[in-house]
């Protein structure tokens, strides 16, 4: 039963997630907002809402360890599934913005300060204001060099209806809280029943299911030729994970971190932050990228269900 219950808890939370994006969007475009701004501060961000809702509600129960797993999970997730996936179906890819120069550095920031704020074993309140400033200041960034996110065509040619924007993002809400509940409480008992640790539940089970928003949108780019534009929304949703998702957990309650126990995986994530830089500095857009990811990814998997 506890099986079932984690599918539909997941489900509800990227359909609750989908809600909120698309009618925040139309807000936007409603106030003759810019689409970069939207696709900035709304679109990267909402597709962290079920990481940022199951993160904040394990840390609520005292599931520390769902929450913190939640986040390294979604990184590895988000470069090695989700680019490696689009690098295989994509015919072309060319980034207009030099994602190197501008925005490579991002991929490696906010791992390298979890890490550091990670060293006394905990993140606490302060870390977590920390964290939220550091979000701020990459969306000061992403402002000042004047990046753009895809905005779906479709909402601009729709009639704006408050009534009908404010019932679905009440919806939208609704799903993605109470489907993070349900996600971690069923998670929770997986993992008593399997003799298998919270931090491993996280790390596969919640990750892989909080990563399908950015799996579905990059997906959806790559197959109307516009995938270079998921590696910057990557890049943008794991700088949310970190500051953002982390920041409000930790504020929520202090987070243990034991960068000893779970050293492999929280080095895949950085190794594989450190591999996005790399194809970026090279360009290197295609197949064989993608493939090499994949078996990073099942390396991890292996490596985490032996």
């Amino acid at each position: 039963m506890d099986f079932i219950i984690f599918l539909i808890s997941m489900g509800a939370l990227v359909y609750g997630a989908d809600f909120i994006i698309q009618q925040s969007e139309k807000i936007a475009l409603h106030y003759n907002i810019s689409a970069f701004v939207i696709g900035a501060t709304l679109v990267a961000l909402g597709t962290s809402l079920p990481e940022m809702a199951v993160s904040m509600t394990a840390s609520f129960h005292g599931n520390g360890d769902i929450a913190v797993a939640n986040v390294i999970g979604s990184t590895i997730f988000n470069i090695a599934l989700v680019l490696g996936v689009v690098f295989l179906i994509a015919k072309k890819i060319t980034p207009q913005r030099d994602l190197f120069a501008k925005d490579s550095a991002w991929a490696l920031f906010p791992i390298l300060v979890f890490i550091l704020m990670g060293l006394d074993g905990k993140l606490n309140a302060t870390d977590g204001v920390l964290f939220i400033l550091l979000m701020i200041a990459y969306l000061a960034f992403l402002i000042g060099s004047n990046q753009m996110e895809e905005i779906d065509e479709e909402l601009k040619n729709e009639k704006f209806a408050w009534g009908k924007t404010s019932l679905l993002l009440i919806v939208g809400f609704i799903f993605t809280i109470v489907g993070s509940h349900y996600a971690v409480e069923s998670a929770s008992s997986i993992a008593r029943f399997f003799g298998v640790s919270e931090w491993i539940i996280g790390l596969f089970l919640i990750a892989f299911g909080t990563s399908l928003p950015e799996l579905t949108i990059s997906i959806k780019a790559a197959m109307n030729n516009n995938a270079d534009l998921a590696i910057g929304n990557i890049i943008g949703s794991n700088v949310a994970n970190f500051t953002m998702v982390l920041g409000l957990s930790s504020i929520v309650n202090t987070l243990n971190v034991n960068l000893s126990t779970y050293f492999f995986d929280i080095a895949a994530a950085f190794i594989l932050s450190l591999m996005l830089v790399f194809i970026t500095a090279n360009k290197l857009y295609n197949k064989s990228a993608g493939i090499v990811l994949l078996v990073v990814l099942a390396l991890v998997i292996q490596n985490g269900l032996a």
